[in-house]
């Protein structure tokens, strides 16, 4: 106690030199905290999304994610409903799971007969009202909007697209897509687009398409057996994805459609199981009881499980990225605190020189010195550091409040943007301990020349 009411004191002799060694910690431990709270809002963010839309575990062909890009189809999974009913009779997954639904993914040609335009598409089967209860998951409590899923509900041939599909295929009219640019050239002639074999396929469910109206497309695709296929889909939405190249190839429909389309009248089959669960701390503990449900569920199979981190090796090197930039911006605010915590104890050292050759005089040891001074500079760590951790909690509070939004990489929309500082316990306890522990640090070194002055030669300095 004596210690630290010298200390107190010593700091309040030059309260200007002491207010600028403070204001320091405090900025940087501020500037720290902010970056890291926005640093978890991104991680957090993505996290989220992409557990929405593909759930934290995938039952795939264990060559699917390096080989099925071609021809996914080749990859496929039989007999997935005995699997999905395993997994939810399982009393350890039952507990974890939340949804677990199929998916068909497959490639093919869309067009817009009418107006005589195609491309390349990526199909996507699914169950729609699952989809739709995943995009409800909500761990950390983002202030983020769960829109109903467009296909939860409506017809068995309708479908959804990216905006990038919309756009070369001439349908943002039909969609009511706002800023959707229309080429120059003069439109081809209606039916220009298909060859007379795909066209007269198309035309079986030509009555039906214009029984519907609304924006329709034709989808042809190279069924299990290697024959062409063509259904009619209804499209009721266009949702922007977050990269172009996907957003031109995206086609995401009913999942019965799609294996009617692929499969025939055989036996239907889908290329992924997603799993999402209760708590992503479980992801682990979920892989490793599916792995063993499978070598007993699947035994002629070569399946694999695989999480959302290994299926988007893309979030993985984001929050790395933000990891390291999190541990330059610290090292750079620790430089900035040892020096700036070290210049001011050198300068006190030398101003009194005189005082601690008096009480070197007066019996004071030379470890009572240097403690007395490396209090000095933790107290300072612990009044800057403190009192930065409460301003960047109290601005972070003010700031999500804003209601600022930026568009993240990899997503279609605007989300909102937070700095998520109150809660990360692990990032303000090892910002302020590790600034106070330099700060006591910068200290020593001038401590410990102070201690080891001359008497005599500090009495008589002038």
């Amino acid at each position: 106690m004596i210690d630290l009411s010298l200390a107190i004191r010593n700091l309040l002799r030059n309260r200007r030199r002491s207010f600028a060694t403070f204001f320091a910690l405090a900025l940087g431990t501020a500037a720290i905290l902010l970056f890291g709270g926005y640093r978890k809002n991104i991680e957090y963010t993505m996290h989220t999304a992409y557990v929405r839309d593909g759930g934290h575990l995938q039952i795939q062909h264990r060559d699917l994610f390096l080989y099925g890009s071609g021809n996914p189809t080749k990859y496929s999974i039989a007999g997935y409903e005995a699997i999905i009913s395993a997994i939810s009779r399982d009393e350890v997954l039952g507990k974890m799971v939340t949804v677990i639904t199929p998916t068909l993914q497959f490639g093919g040609i869309a067009s817009n007969f009418s107006a005589g335009v195609s491309r390349t598409v990526v199909g996507l089967g699914i169950v729609a009202s699952d989809r739709n209860n995943m995009r409800t998951w909500n761990e950390f409590g983002l202030p983020r909007a769960s829109p109903h899923f467009a296909l939860d509900g409506a017809a068995a041939d309708a479908a959804i697209v990216g905006t990038g599909v919309a756009r070369v295929l001439l349908l943002c009219e039909s969609l009511n897509i706002d800023n959707c640019p229309k080429p120059e050239e003069e439109q081809p002639a209606s039916g220009a687009a298909l060859p007379t074999d795909i066209a007269q396929l198309a035309a079986r469910e030509a009555p039906r398409a214009k029984a519907a109206g609304g924006a329709r497309i034709e989808l042809l695709a190279s069924s299990s057996g290697g024959a062409p296929n063509v259904v009619s889909l209804a499209i009721v939405n266009a949702e922007r994805q977050g990269f172009k190249e996907l957003d031109e190839i995206y086609l995401m429909l009913q999942l019965p459609q799609a294996q009617r389309l692929i499969y025939g009248r055989t036996s239907p089959k889908v290329t992924a199981i997603m799993v999402q669960i209760k708590h992503s701390g479980q992801i682990d503990e979920a892989k490793e009881r599916l792995v063993g449900l499978l070598e007993a569920q699947a035994r002629g199979q070569s399946l694999a499980v695989l999480d959302f981190r290994e299926l988007n090796p893309f979030f993985v090197q984001t929050v790395q990225l933000f990891d390291t930039i999190f541990g330059f911006i610290f090292a750079l605010i620790a430089s900035i605190v040892l020096f700036t915590v070290g210049n001011t104890m050198s300068t006190a050292v030398m101003e009194r020189t005189v005082e601690i050759g008096t009480i070197r005089a007066m019996g004071l040891r030379r470890r009572g010195v240097q403690r007395l001074f490396v209090v000095e500079g933790m107290l300072l760590g612990v009044a800057g550091t403190v009192s930065g951790a409460v301003f960047a909690i109290l601005s972070s509070a003010l700031i999500n409040q804003m209601g600022l939004t930026w568009l993240p990489p990899g997503s279609g929309e605007r989300l909102p943007l937070l700095m998520l500082v109150w809660g990360e316990t692990p990032t303000i306890a090892g910002t302020t301990i590790g600034l106070i522990l330099i700060a006591a640090l910068s200290a020593w070194l001038p401590a410990r020349r102070a201690s080891r002055m001359v008497i005599v030669d500090a009495l008589r300095h002038v």
